[in-house]
């Protein structure tokens, strides 16, 4: 199936983030179907390319064919190579279970005849920024650099930002990251540029399979949850969808996946939280702290003032 990769012009507003300015773009994002990566790294060199992004390792990892292991300050686009031991024999437990004929089934001999490829699998995903509904990396930018932008995406602007690193911590992700003998944080800008000239950002653009797809993001949603109905029909069981709920912890992710296992089989948090969500609850505690050890002290004063009596001008006490 072959999907329009122009980037949408002026619509109706999308599920809106909490800090966008109001506008009539409607917001955009990544469906990441990782049934259909082949790990060709496309979308990191396209990426890089277009980014300027420095090189952040020429050495494998010894992780299978991984060479930069995670997302980080010089690794936008990250794909993972997950190998994993998933025995032909439990597939065709699972597909005659669902027939009702696993009674009396040899499944091992079922394996046998199967088309004799390994029991290893493996699993292919492109990871990057999720774009967060609530972001807390904007919540805990003191300078502004971080902002939401028209298209709904969140962007670092590198000129602004003071390397505080506060925003490293508060991702739930773990996306965002300093540059070493920078101090700068970066991180995907879902191709800000591009977007603003109507072009597909470089991933999506350069993904062969198109794995990474870009477009309105409740239009995406439409679309993943119809190929996740068809993968099921299709035998797959385990595959799912991940951050494409707008009522989970963030708000729902503006670069969401089509998984082929558990998250944490990828590296991602299985129920993701905005960290900054405790914040306003505890101002008002510490406010309410604050306000009760004023109040203490002003009964302290007002006490003492009522036990010690009035002073005279020469700053003794009259006796009563």
């Amino acid at each position: 199936m072959t999907h329009s990769h122009d980037a949408p012009g002026p619509a109706r507003t999308a599920t809106t983030p909490d800090t966008a300015t109001a506008t009539a773009t409607e917001r955009v994002g990544f469906f990441t179907d990782t049934s259909v990566c082949i790990g060709c790294k496309a979308c990191e060199v396209a990426c890089k390319e277009w980014n300027a992004i420095p090189e952040d390792g020429m050495e494998l990892t010894g992780m299978s064919y991984d060479n930069t292991q995670g997302l980080g300050a010089s690794t936008w686009r990250h794909v993972a190579f997950i190998e994993q031991s998933k025995p032909l024999v439990e597939r065709a437990e699972q597909q005659h279970q669902a027939e009702g004929e696993q009674e009396g089934a040899d499944v091992f001999a079922l394996a046998a005849q199967g088309s004799g490829s390994s029991e290893l699998r493996w699993l292919m995903s492109s990871d990057v920024c999720k774009h967060c509904t609530h972001a807390a990396c904007l919540d805990v930018c003191p300078t502004g650099s971080l902002f939401r932008t028209e298209f709904g995406t969140v962007v670092v602007q590198e000129d602004i930002c003071n390397g505080c690193g506060y925003c490293v911590p508060a991702c739930p992700y773990g996306v965002i990251e300093q540059r070493p003998h920078d101090g700068r944080a970066f991180k995907c800008t879902l191709c800000y540029d591009r977007l603003g000239e109507g072009q597909t950002p470089a991933c999506a653009k350069a993904c062969p399979t198109e794995s990474i797809q870009f477009g309105p993001l409740e239009e995406l949603r439409e679309r993943a949850a119809a190929r996740v109905e068809q993968l099921h029909r299709a035998g797959v069981p385990d595959a799912r969808l991940y951050g494409h709920d707008p009522d989970d912890g963030v708000g729902g992710d503006g670069a969401f996946f089509l998984l082929l296992d558990e998250p944490e089989v990828y590296g991602l948090p299985p129920d993701p939280v905005v960290t900054t969500r405790d914040l306003p609850a505890m101002w008002r505690r510490a406010g309410a702290a604050a306000l009760t050890l004023l109040g203490g002290l002003a009964a302290v004063f007002a006490a003492g003032e009522a036990i010690g009596g009035p002073s005279s001008p020469n700053g003794r006490r009259h006796l009563r």
